[in-house]
């Protein structure tokens, strides 16, 4: 039992340390330009031999997805998200949707984000929350804003306040895999193991190609199992 109870709280210290990263990912995910999709490098067997005209192969319906097929729009790019098991391609698809949660439709709101990630970076957290909840107050649907003041919120010590915020965010849009990241990380660290792993179930279901996420829920799963026993 005390071996259990030390891998339980070594696992939500493992959490712990990277929830700030978690939460904040949108903030970050965001700056990272969208990357054209790999194409399918040619098979040498398919070459056309010497002296001989070069023949076009048929579409291979199984080849991934390139740039010009990349989904633009949210339900698009989730769905494509959902489908890819590439952790690489799965990265770019993720980055472009946290980067399209992270941009609303009021330039004031978009730039008032800007400015609180520049406070935060300079550790003037009263700044930058002022400017969240100002951005907040001009669109009350930026899910961006409240999931980056969820962020401040337990970097702050405000745990309630910050799961307010992510409940917010989710209330918005169920499919913010950073913010069930964020929620599960809150709740391991408390010791609320069971709902940590709901919350990071419901994170695999959207992302199923992020690999760390997937062996936090084989962990809490196997650590479950064991005070069960």
């Amino acid at each position: 039992m005390r071996l259990l109870s030390l891998r339980l709280t070594s696992t939500a210290q493992t959490v712990s340390a990277l929830l700030p990263m978690l939460l904040f990912a949108g903030i970050a995910v965001a700056q990272v330009p969208d990357q054209p999709f790999p194409g399918t490098p040619p098979n040498p067997s398919e070459q056309a031999p010497s002296g001989q005209p070069s023949v076009e192969p048929a579409p291979d319906k199984q080849v991934p997805v390139k740039a010009a097929e990349k989904p633009r729009d949210l339900d698009g790019m989730l769905a494509a998200l959902k489908r890819e098991r590439s952790p690489q391609i799965a990265r770019q698809l993720a980055n472009s949707v946290m980067a399209r949660w992270n941009t609303s439709q009021s330039p004031t709101a978009d730039l008032l984000l800007e400015w609180a990630k520049k406070a935060t970076d300079e550790k003037r957290t009263a700044a930058a929350l002022d400017f969240l909840d100002q951005a907040i107050a001009l669109n009350p649907e930026f899910v961006g804003a409240w999931n980056q003041r969820a962020t401040l919120h337990y970097t702050m010590g405000n745990y309630k306040k910050s799961v307010s915020d992510i409940n917010k965010v989710l209330e918005l849009e169920p499919r913010h895999f950073g913010a069930l990241a964020g929620l599960a990380a809150i709740l391991s660290e408390r010791g609320s193991q069971e709902a940590a792993l709901k919350a990071w179930e419901r994170y695999v279901e959207i992302y199923p190609a992020d690999r760390e996420a997937q062996e936090f829920v084989i962990t809490i799963s196997e650590e479950l199992a064991g005070t069960r026993t």
